[in-house]
């Protein structure tokens, strides 16, 4: 098995990934707030990190990957009561459809997708933990978790104490005033008028905090120390730098052996967020332009850099996966790969386990479609099945002309005919305008063994 590196945020290197168990790998990644449809900025953790499995696993390793839905926020009370809805409705309602949309990706689904309402029990034992330790405290309901108390805090976001605060913007002095310190961030909150869920608690109704979900339902599924813990780079800090002083603090131990993030979505030069409306929803998407060319566009890039988003880098996408659509129609089905371009293929793999660097990876598998086509018809497709799979493009189909464009589009058959009949007269000036005219209309010519034929263009 290859050594397999990955960039550990914490460390800032790259780092072998050494499973706790032998064999085995654990992997936990953030996964959304479901208080609406998910974009899609939000499908890029979950394509990295189900790829990863692929990868670990095509390399002889077991992998259990844990994605997590959010489930009891802030944000699904404030969008239900926008909509006049009941909260854990709209969560389930949402958390519903987040499925079907990752579902359309063709990836499968996580090992296991835990809900923040039904480890209520867990979080409790969690907070009572730190309480009873020192680093936690209730105060008129809520519970807080004292940042102080755990020295390491800010070794995973490099950030220093006097230069953070918990995201809370700018917080009412009642909120200060219930604190010991400004940095301490809720691990229970008091269950307020308006809200229509709350759960019993040792201090009080009310609901878990944010931070404290993450660290429950990990351990809960994986143990403390586990291999991998991932999620998109805005949850650096607070979240992760929470979730990992509250298992130091309750375990004595860190949570997880390497922390991997991913870059975010950018668009219109700004990260993609619901909160500033510049989204694009992932089944939309995948309705206009279908899964082979999302994924081929999120492993474009380099997971842990941002990625444009634009109509334009999804066309590019497509025409990426028409070029190997158009290469396995040229190639033997099902048959072995010539032995000697084995290295291209090699280096595909070999960049993946070099902090799971898919443009280089894709830079490889083209190479290798460049040389197959060099060679002619006979080349087996079994190495570029095999690369495809690990990126979740396994099934993508040979690109064929089309069976019956005379019944489909009996107008672009007929300007076929007349382009051939004016290439036949060497009136060429004719030829290139139906070609344009054929292209306007959907389709690209393309020349064959048996004549020219239709092609489909990818969508818009």
């Amino acid at each position: 098995m290859r050594e397999i590196l990955l960039h550990d945020t914490q460390s800032g290197e790259l780092r072998p990934l050494v499973p706790r168990d032998p064999g085995r790998v654990g992997i936990y990644a953030c996964g959304p707030t479901v208080y609406s449809r998910i974009h899609i900025g939000n499908a890029r953790p979950f394509v990295v990190f189900s790829l990863l499995r692929r990868f670990l696993r095509h390399e002889g390793l077991e992998v259990s990957l844990v994605i997590n839905v959010t489930d009891v926020n802030d944000k699904i009370y404030d969008a239900a009561r926008a909509q006049g809805r009941d909260s854990a409705e709209l969560a389930e309602r949402m958390t519903a459809l987040y499925r079907e949309d990752t579902d359309g990706l063709g990836l499968g689904r996580p090992d296991h997708e835990p809900l923040a309402s039904e480890t209520i029990g867990p979080i409790i034992d969690y907070i009572q933990t730190l309480i009873d330790r020192g680093h936690a405290y209730a105060v008129e309901g809520d519970v807080y978790f004292r940042v102080r108390s755990d020295t390491g805090y800010g070794r995973l976001s490099h950030r220093r104490l006097e230069n953070m605060d918990q995201g809370e913007g700018d917080p009412d002095s009642a909120l200060l005033e219930r604190k010991e310190d400004r940095l301490d961030f809720a691990l229970w909150k008091a269950h307020k008028e308006g809200e229509d869920t709350s759960w019993e608690a040792p201090w009080g109704a009310g609901r878990p905090g944010w931070h404290i979900e993450c660290s429950a339902m990990a351990e809960q599924l994986l143990g403390v120390g586990f291999d991998i813990h991932g999620g998109g780079s805005d949850l650096i800090f607070p979240h992760h730098e929470n979730e990992a002083a509250q298992t130091r603090a309750a375990r004595g131990a860190e949570l997880a052996g390497i922390w991997m993030h991913n870059g975010m979505i950018q668009f219109t030069g700004e990260k993609m967020a619901k909160s500033v409306g510049n989204i694009a929803l992932l089944h939309e998407i995948l309705e206009s332009h279908g899964p082979e060319t999302v994924l081929m566009y999120i492993v474009s890039g380099h997971y842990r850099q941002p990625l444009a988003f634009s109509e334009e880098e999804l066309r590019d996408a497509g025409r990426r996966v028409d070029r190997i659509r158009d290469a396995l129609a040229r190639l033997a089905a099902g048959g072995p790969s010539p032995e000697d371009m084995r290295p291209l293929r090699d280096a595909f793999f070999d960049a993946l386990a070099r902090d799971f660097n898919t443009p280089a990876a894709l830079a490889s598998l083209f190479d290798w479609v460049r040389e197959a086509n060099r060679r002619g018809s006979g080349v087996g497709d079994g190495d570029l099945r095999e690369m495809l799979d690990v990126l979740g493009l396994g099934s993508l189909a040979a690109l064929e002309a089309h069976g019956d464009v005379g019944g489909t589009d009996p107008e672009a058959a007929a300007l076929l005919r007349q382009r051939e009949t004016a290439r036949a007269a060497r009136d060429f000036q004719t030829a290139d305008r139906i070609r344009e005219e054929l292209l306007a209309r959907g389709w690209e010519i393309r020349d064959g063994p048996d004549g020219p034929g239709l092609f489909p263009l990818p969508g818009p």
